[in-house]
């Protein structure tokens, strides 16, 4: 069996003093209550920008500056087979609305939040050896 990929763009916002965003994902999804990095699948015809600008506008209600894809991971969930594409985001201009009911963390390593969706750990651990690396 060959399921279908989805293909999902990530935003990995972060702060001037290098704190990440976390958000939990929102009742009536799967994972409800875990805690993950905003975005969301690529509509057809769309880029990965395109679709994480897109998707932060309605979750988050912010608008994101230029960014592109850092790293790309896949991730078998139950439900689905998921092709994350992870975008570092360092400006954005709004004010964060929780849109879906979702809740938002600024996190530093190690992280508060938990439990945090399985697909999120390889980036995360990516992102820690980068901090560990800059002295954070």
């Amino acid at each position: 069996m060959n399921p279908k990929i989805i293909e999902v763009a990530v935003g990995i916002l972060i702060r001037q003093d290098g704190a990440l965003l976390l958000s939990t994902r929102p009742e009536g999804k799967p994972y409800p209550g875990f805690w993950e990095f905003p975005g969301g699948k690529l509509e057809a015809g769309e880029t990965v920008e395109q679709a994480l600008r897109r998707e932060l506008i309605e979750e988050l209600g912010i608008t994101i500056a230029d960014t592109e894809v850092w790293r790309v991971t896949e991730h078998q969930y139950e439900h689905a087979h998921v092709r994350l594409h992870w975008c570092k985001v360092h400006a954005w201009q709004g004010e964060f609305e929780m849109r879906e009911g979702q809740a938002m963390a600024w996190q530093t390593f190690p992280l508060t939040v938990s439990p945090v969706l399985a697909g999120a750990y390889p980036v995360l651990d990516w992102l820690e050896a980068e901090a560990k690396q800059n002295g954070a």
